[in-house]
């Protein structure tokens, strides 16, 4: 099927699996965890204590409840036994600590409430005067009587919303903080639940055009089961050559192989293709932190079109990803944010 459309299937082990799919292409994929799974979830919002500090780490312990543990980052951690709200960010490797921070965040599909973080911005995005015009007014509206430190961002989907769907999700939005806000001290430390992969979807993916088809064989129908377990495999087709990725413990190692083409631009077309694919299919894998390209050779002059490739496809990728540099031995390093759980 040509265009965007969005797939939402229930699973036997509770929550859903959605697709987002693009010219019959996976883009994106998202897979809630069992019910079982009692890991902290990337945006809930829980009351922490501070544990104690170990030097040498840039942060601290804090106890998340329920016997969880969550990492602070911050260079001057408060006192042991302090309370504060706290946010999970990402998903926690193995046998570690998933990173959580104190500047929370209520996130919807128009907006996103800062509190702590005063004032209105708008997306940049939204170019046009009139509608940026509209939408100031829309929000100053729905933050009337909102305490002085509460600060509101518009996204970019808010240009093609009407006004009262915006002051709508508003309302809930500054209903669940001041709920948060003025939670009991010794009311449970576990305040918000994560989105799952269903509101995900309708919030990240949504757009207006955009069909969302919802049933128990939704993703079986369209064969994306067929491509969640070709994700399982190490290797990635991309014309002659490809690029195998392979998840250790330490990083993620990804080598660009040029296959059957022995001309002598197949290299450079090799890793180029490759850096166009990657960011989606790290996305796709559910795969961050330290990731090592091993490029098919390239003369160090062709590194600059390289990275280019690459970070034309960051750019349309949305997570959060920094580019390092290259080593002597010539591998290229990224760091990329661990925003969902591995696939595997």
């Amino acid at each position: 099927m040509k265009g965007r459309q969005i797939l939402i299937e229930p699973l036997p082990s509770g929550g859903h699996a959605a697709a987002l799919m693009v010219d019959g292409s996976l883009e994106d994929l998202l897979i809630d965890a069992p019910d079982t799974d009692t890991a902290p979830r990337v945006e809930e919002i829980r009351r922490a204590v501070i544990g104690r500090p170990i030097k040498g780490i840039g942060g601290v312990m804090v106890d998340l409840g329920d016997g969880l543990t969550g990492f602070l980052r911050t260079p001057r951690p408060p006192a042991s036994g302090t309370r504060l709200l706290v946010q999970v960010t990402g998903s926690a490797e193995s046998g570690k600590a998933p990173p959580v921070t104190d500047r929370v965040r209520l996130k919807g599909r128009f907006a996103i409430l800062t509190p702590g973080r005063s004032g209105l911005n708008i997306s940049r995005s939204i170019r046009d005067s009139d509608r940026r015009d509209a939408l100031d007014a829309t929000a100053h509206r729905a933050m009337s009587g909102a305490d002085g430190d509460l600060g509101l961002i518009l996204r970019s989907a808010a240009e093609e919303a009407a006004d009262d769907e915006i002051a709508g999700e508003l309302a809930t939005l500054r209903r669940n903080w001041d709920a948060i806000s003025t939670a009991d001290q010794d009311a449970p430390k576990f305040l918000l639940p994560a989105p799952g992969a269903s509101d995900l979807a309708w919030r990240e993916w949504k757009r207006t055009g955009v069909p969302v088809i919802s049933n128990a064989t939704a993703l079986a129908d369209q064969d994306v089961w067929e491509m969640v377990a070709a994700l399982r495999q190490p290797f990635v087709a991309l014309g002659a050559g490809g690029l195998f990725i392979e998840a250790t413990r330490a990083l993620v190692a990804v080598d660009v192989n040029t296959g059957a083409d022995t001309s002598p631009a197949a290299a450079l077309k090799a890793n180029i293709a490759a850096m166009r694919e990657l960011p989606r299919q790290l996305r796709l894998r559910g795969l961050g932190g330290q990731i090592v390209v091993d490029p098919a050779p390239l003369a160090k002059s062709q590194r600059k079109m390289v990275e280019e490739a690459l970070t034309g496809a960051l750019r349309r990728d949305g997570t959060e990803t920094s580019i390092a540099g290259w080593t002597p031995l010539g591998h290229l390093e990224l760091n990329r944010k661990r925003d969902r759980p591995p696939l595997v």
